[in-house]
């Protein structure tokens, strides 16, 4: 019913728009806009030399006469006599001159006035109108110095513990806070202090704001959440009483918990900004540490931050009695991975075929939202298919589609180059394969993805890992050449295909040398002081500390290293020239193939050597691994 109700203020600001139109454009051309003046000497001049130039004279009751000439002109003279004098207007009679009578008010005087006082109307609706449409925006025009909190009232979208997963130890440090909200008397009765300030530290993705919602849900209180570049504005002072009036909205309603996301915009080393100690943001973080000073821990107000730069915060920020605890929210682990699966599929259809186990196998590196964004897609996959449930099969498209980007299909490519393609990929894979330290084999393609990918292999590991030695860094640097050894062994030439791989390899071979200490004629030191620009964000520079001796011995042993994987790689697919061959035709058949055929093809021949026993131990063991 609403819909369909006219907006009469619409159709009152409509019809004042067009009176004022009307009036103006009538005001324009009008002819009394082009009123001269002339004086009675001058007129009976004319009268007496050159009547002709006159058409009419319009006697007015108000002394006035006007006088139009045969051109359109008009003059106007006062000669409140004029009336009177009888001889003048039988002059005018006889020389053929109009005369006629109009009163002084003529209709164009209030046709005036009103036009006017439509106007003075229109710009009093105008501003009316325009007061009213500030009014509608909460007063934003006015009210800028206000906090753009979210407050999310207990039992609005409530979020618990049990809607987060893969961060099992970061939970368990929170549950003490959430008893604290809900009775703060207990930890008052024997002298402890809670934290004013929680800082939840980790990558992007890892659920630092979900989990913030999930202390807020278990204990059942207000939630404020804003995000740190909302306190930031144009006008200095504008974030302090932002702050300010965070704070006395989180007194009003305490308990509660105050939710600064993003705290890094706003929480920035002092002094590394362009406007000195008088910038805006840090006045914003001046007034935020006199904030978290300010409040008495037994309101029940507890601070809550995230942000995945913990380095570039203002050491002030981190002092014990502001955010004096931290909380680290890791990538998680295969366990997490599945139970983070489980929750973002509860709610959705899933085929008999889906085993989350083995999904969380295959997606190692990936965090909260990626594995959200993994299921979304299956399930997009799914729909696009028709299919009433997500299968495992969508499940592997969209991990691929993850990892590097939708198949393009339409693009082609000249049986040349796919070949080329097919004995790079080959390559990695059959490398991969017969090292011992280098990951499984998933999955090899030829299809075409992402943005310039003509083909990948995907490598999944068997396990998480959180050391690498020097012999696996070395066996993923001949694993990436792999491709160009492939490329040189069967073509007799290398292509640009390789580009990225040998990016790759060295800077893994620079990172062994100058920052692990893994060369052997250099030895176990750090060669060059990485250095962090905290006002340029990410921005990371290295800066030499050595000779230019120690940089040329630097440069030296990278391209041993390099060359050296390289060698290696081609010797083993000089080894298996056959399988290169054989896999390689099968691929350009196919365009895909999976890990366990690989290994199908590289076994069949080890049968052939068993007798010899080279390199079983190793194929065998990748094979047990994935």
């Amino acid at each position: 019913m609403n819909g369909n109700r006219p907006n009469y203020i619409s159709l009152i600001f409509a019809a004042l728009v067009i009176l004022s139109i009307f009036w103006l454009v009538r005001s324009l051309y009008s002819p009394t806009n082009n009123v001269s003046k002339m004086s009675f000497s001058d007129f009976i001049q004319i009268v007496e030399t050159d009547p002709g130039r006159i058409a009419e004279v319009v006697v007015r009751d108000d002394g006035t006469i006007r006088v139009i000439s045969k051109r359109g002109e008009y003059y106007e003279i006062y000669a409140p006599w004029f009336s009177q004098d009888t001889q003048m207007i039988k002059l005018l009679s006889e020389k053929g001159i109009r005369v006629t009578g109009e009163k002084g008010l003529s209709s164009s005087f209030w046709i005036n006035v009103i036009g006017n006082v439509i106007f003075i109307v229109f710009l009093l609706f105008m501003f009316f109108f325009m007061m009213r449409t500030i009014s509608g925006r909460n007063n934003q025009a006015f009210t800028f110095t206000r906090s753009r909190a979210q407050m999310v009232r207990p039992g609005q979208q409530r979020v618990t513990f049990n809607d987060v997963a893969g961060v099992d130890e970061a939970i368990e440090e929170l549950r003490e806070t959430v008893l604290f909200l809900k009775d703060p008397a207990r930890f008052a009765r024997i002298g402890a202090r809670m934290p004013k300030g929680i800082l939840l530290v980790g990558p992007p993705g890892t659920g630092k704001t979900l989990l913030a919602r999930a202390v807020a849900g278990e204990a059942n209180v207000p939630f404020f959440h804003i995000s740190g570049s909302d306190f930031v504005e144009l006008f200095v002072g504008v974030g302090a009483a932002r702050v300010r009036d965070l704070f006395a909205q989180a007194k009003a309603n305490a308990p509660c918990i105050v939710f600064i996301d993003e705290i890094d915009a706003v929480g920035r080393h002092r002094g590394a900004g362009l406007g000195g100690g008088h910038d805006e943001r840090e006045q914003t973080l001046n007034q935020l540490l006199v904030e978290m000073d300010g409040f008495d821990i037994n309101q029940g107000i507890v601070v809550m931050a995230a942000t995945n730069r913990p380095d570039i915060l203002d050491p002030a920020l981190l002092r014990p009695g502001r955010f004096d605890k931290k909380v680290v929210l890791d990538v998680p682990d295969v366990k997490g991975r599945e139970a983070i699966l489980k929750i973002h599929t509860r709610n959705k259809p899933i085929a008999e075929d889906v085993d989350l186990k083995v999904l969380a196998q295959r997606t190692t590196g990936f965090v909260g939202a990626d594995l959200e964004n993994l299921v979304n897609e299956a399930a997009l996959l799914a729909a696009r298919a028709g299919r009433d449930k997500i299968t495992m099969a969508d499940f592997e498209e969209a991990i691929d589609r993850v990892i590097a980007g939708p198949a393009r299909k339409s693009r082609v490519i000249s049986p040349r180059e796919k070949r080329i393609v097919a004995y790079h990929e080959v390559g990695h894979a059959i490398v991969s394969s017969l090292l011992p330290n280098a990951d499984p084999v998933h999955r090899i393609s030829i299809i075409p993805r992402g943005y310039r990918a003509l083909g990948y292999t995907l490598q999944l590991p068997a396990e998480d890992r959180y050391i690498v030695t020097k012999n696996e860094l070395l066996d993923q640097i001949t694993a990436l050449l792999g491709g160009r050894a492939a490329e040189e062994i069967v073509f007799n030439e290398i292509s640009t295909g390789a580009a990225s791989d040998i990016e790759r390899a060295t800077e893994l071979a620079r990172k062994m040398v100058c920052q692990l200490g893994m060369s052997d004629k250099l030895g176990p030191l750090v060669w060059g002081k990485t250095e962090q620009e905290i006002f340029l964000g990410k921005e990371l520079t290295r800066m030499r500390n050595y000779s230019e001796e120690v940089a040329s011995e630097i440069d030296e042993e990278v391209k041993h290293i390099v060359t050296e994987c390289y060698e290696r790689a081609k010797q083993l697919l000089l080894e298996h020239k056959k399988q290169l061959d054989e896999l390689a035709e099968l691929l350009l058949e196919r365009e895909v193939i999976e890990g366990e055929e690989l290994r199908k093809v590289l076994r069949k021949e080890l049968t052939e050597e068993v007798m010899n026993g080279e390199k079983l131990g190793t194929v065998a063991r990748n094979e047990q691994n994935s």
